[in-house]
Formats: structure tokens, C-alpha cells, sequence
């Protein structure tokens, strides 16, 4: 079974701060979903972005009190994606991840598609179809889901072989049928 990981921060620097969790399983249930208190201010570019107030996550717990039912999680189901591993893993301890294996879903997408994307883009190509807010982590939990199942259907997850390039979208394949 694996687990699909997304949070939102109070900002893109090294010094942020989480303000949400997200986990949902493989079957898409969601395991974990909380406001994390930062105990500092939320940069206002971030919360225009993802919509978490300071008012939201004042009585939230913070982060060392979320850690021991983390734990438990990933102990659990010691396998995590996480879409843009390198940027979330880098909010928790280090020692949280010791046992457990994470793959970059962006990464897989990348080596299959030949380019970077934002999970939006990778989600829309995998017919993810949203049940909440992007920027929001559960709705980025799953729509990570989707992604890596997605690139399971097409055997590309586990395996070294060249990308292969995505078919065009409906409307791409019509701009270049009729030209304008």
C-alpha cells in the first residue's frame, strides 16, 4: 500500500513553515488531514496561492505535535509519493523518512514526458478529475494519486526506459488539424 503526501507552507523559502498536511492511501481514503500551526505569520503570496489564514490554523497543532501519528502513518505504509519530494521532505526532520521509501512523482513524470511540470498540468494529462481546491493538501494528495497511477498504467513508474511523449490533448490536436 502506498501513501500520497502533500502539504502547503507559509512560503517557498528554507525557512517556511508547514500550515497543512495531507495523506490519503492508495484506495484514495484520506488518513491524515490538518491545519498545521506555524507559530510565525503566513506570507501573504502563500496564502493567496493555497487560502489558509492565520485564523485557520491558530488552534491548530503544531508540527511536533503532529510527529508521533506521522510516524505511525509511515510506519504503517512505509512507502510515500509526494509529488515535489524534494521541496516537502525538507519540512519535516530527517529522521521521519529513515524507514520509509518516498518517490518524486514529478521526477517519474519528467522521465516519462521528457519535461518538468506542476501538478496541475501532470494531473490534467492523467484525466485527474478534482474534488477540492488545488493548492490544498488533500486535493494535491490526491491528485498526486492520480499521477502515479496514471504513470503506473503506462509501465513507466520502476523502470529506466526512455520517455515517451504524451499524445496532444483534444483541443492541441484541433490547432494543429485547422489552422488558424
Amino acid at each position: 500500500m502506498t501513501l500520497y503526501l502533500d502539504i502547503e507552507t507559509t512560503g517557498l523559502a528554507a525557512t517556511d513553515r508547514l500550515v497543512e498536511i495531507g495523506i490519503v492511501n492508495d484506495a484514495g481514503a484520506v488518513l491524515m488531514q490538518t491545519f498545521v500551526n506555524p507559530q510565525c505569520e503566513i506570507h501573504p503570496g502563500a496564502a493567496a496561492v493555497h487560502g489558509i489564514t492565520a485564523d485557520m490554523v491558530a488552534g491548530a497543532p503544531t508540527l511536533d505535535q503532529l510527529l508521533p501519528a506521522l510516524r505511525d502513518l509511515l510506519a504503517a505504509q512505509p512507502h510515500v509519493v509526494i509529488y515535489n519530494a524534494a521541496f516537502d521532505r525538507r519540512f519535516f526532520p530527517a529522521a521521519l523518512w529513515r524507514a520509509v521509501r518516498v518517490d518524486c512523482a514529478m521526477q517519474a513524470v519528467q522521465a516519462r514526458i521528457g519535461m518538468r511540470v506542476r501538478l496541475q498540468t501532470a494531473a490534467e494529462r492523467a484525466g485527474h478529475v478534482w474534488t477540492g481546491d488545488a493548492h490544498r493538501a488533500v486535493a494535491d494528495a490526491l491528485a498526486c494519486r492520480s499521477v502515479w497511477h496514471w504513470l503506473a498504467r503506462g509501465s513507466a513508474v520502476g523502470r529506466t526506459a526512455a520517455p515517451r511523449p504524451l499524445a496532444p490533448r483534444a483541443d492541441e490536436a484541433r490547432r494543429r488539424s485547422f489552422p488558424s
